[in-house]
């Protein structure tokens, strides 16, 4: 008699706690965290097996509460509560969504920069990791972004070449084939230059529109992204001095490097730029070496350049590229070493003068060009 007493009572303390673990949902508790869709679209479903059933599609940038998660078959999923009119409540998938502790990393981000005007645009050519920090730890990724998400560029950072890529296992040089590092060392042994795609990785520092992802900043790996450069002067680029920056200096609007669009309307540019030689100062490299204004003729329906660096010289520059002024007077400043290792801040006078763009550079610019090596 008395086993059978234990027995019901060990059965009750069961039901009981199984029952109270299936009542610790959002409806008592409430939710432990809120999150935003990232994906396009994405569906809550009934639960986290692979025959569940979808409950609710839900769209980037709307706000879901987070009641619980968990990982299956190595995939995190998260129990979330919709703002629709029936409250729907399900499962959706950790990848289609950002928590609220880390798109506040993003927007931090963003507000170091929020008052700096854009340097360039760029194109991801396959999906890979947004981060809050220029490089590989896997514990600052903030979101994975899809193939073809468009940006604005707005600083850079070059890091010591690693071997690996993003998302990929390190790669092992085949058979009778040397190591990029090894081809560097060879090439110092021969005396030719450093290149600057070998020596370093390039991260950039990257703006988003609300259309592509929730979190508006954070960094890219260079190796899989593509500079936007607008379809119009891309043809002035030169195989041996590749664009870096560019801004309109003919358009007062917030777009000035055409992000998102590559076939902006012919107008008038300043253009900053760089060859690939490695060529650090007190181990910082210059973010470009030569300076282009180039004007659209709509007349003649042809580009003509304003102004440009001189012939076979380069400076030692560093961003940002600042422009300001309105309609046709504008003026844009970069920073230029001096021959004595300063960093001094240059402005360049753009005006109109019988329908003619023209440039007035700094009386001194001289001093700053230096004979290309």
């Amino acid at each position: 008699m008395k086993l059978k007493f234990l027995a019901l009572i060990l059965f009750t303390a069961a039901l009981l706690s199984q029952t109270a673990c299936s009542l610790i949902d959002g409806s008592v508790l409430g939710p432990t965290d809120t999150a935003t869709v990232i994906a396009k679209t994405a569906q809550i479903r009934t639960s986290y097996a692979v025959v569940a059933a979808d409950l609710l599609e839900v769209k980037r940038g709307e706000r879901l509460d987070v009641l619980d998660e968990f990982e299956y078959e190595k995939v995190r999923w998260y129990r979330v509560r919709a703002y629709d009119d029936a409250l729907t409540e399900g499962w959706i998938e950790a990848q289609n969504v950002i928590t609220s502790g880390t798109l506040a990393k993003s927007r931090a981000i963003a507000e170091e920069f929020k008052e700096q005007a854009p340097q360039a645009a760029g194109v991801i050519r396959s999906g890979t990791n947004l981060r809050s920090s220029p490089d590989l730890n896997p514990e600052n990724v903030l979101l994975k972004l899809a193939n073809g998400s468009t940006f604005e560029i707005v600083a850079w950072k070059f890091v010591q070449k690693e071997e690996t890529a993003e998302d990929d296992i390190k790669a092992q040089p085949k058979p009778g084939k040397k190591s990029k590092n090894a081809e560097i060392e060879a090439a110092k042994e021969a005396g030719e230059p450093d290149k600057i795609d070998e020596k370093y990785d390039i991260w950039y520092q990257v703006r988003l529109d609300p259309s592509v992802s929730p979190a508006p900043a954070g960094w890219l790996f260079g190796r899989q992204v593509e500079l936007q450069v607008p379809s119009d002067i891309v043809f002035f680029q030169q195989n041996n001095r590749k664009f870096t920056t560019w801004q309109r200096l003919d358009s007062d609007s917030a777009n000035k490097v055409g992000a998102g669009d590559k076939s902006l309307a012919p107008g008038s540019w300043v253009i900053l730029a760089r060859n690939n030689l490695s060529k650090p100062i007190d181990g910082v490299e210059p973010d470009f070496d030569y300076i282009m204004v180039l004007a659209f003729d709509k007349y003649d329906q042809s580009y003509y350049t304003v102004w440009k660096s001189s012939p076979n010289t380069e400076v030692w520059g560093r961003l940002p590229l600042r422009v300001d002024g309105k309609g046709d007077n504008k003026t844009f400043t970069v920073t230029l070493r001096n021959p004595s290792g300063q960093m001094d801040e240059k402005r360049f006078v753009v005006f109109k003068d019988k329908n003619r763009m023209k440039v007035t550079p700094p009386e001194d610019i001289a001093q700053y060009e230096t004979k290309s090596k």
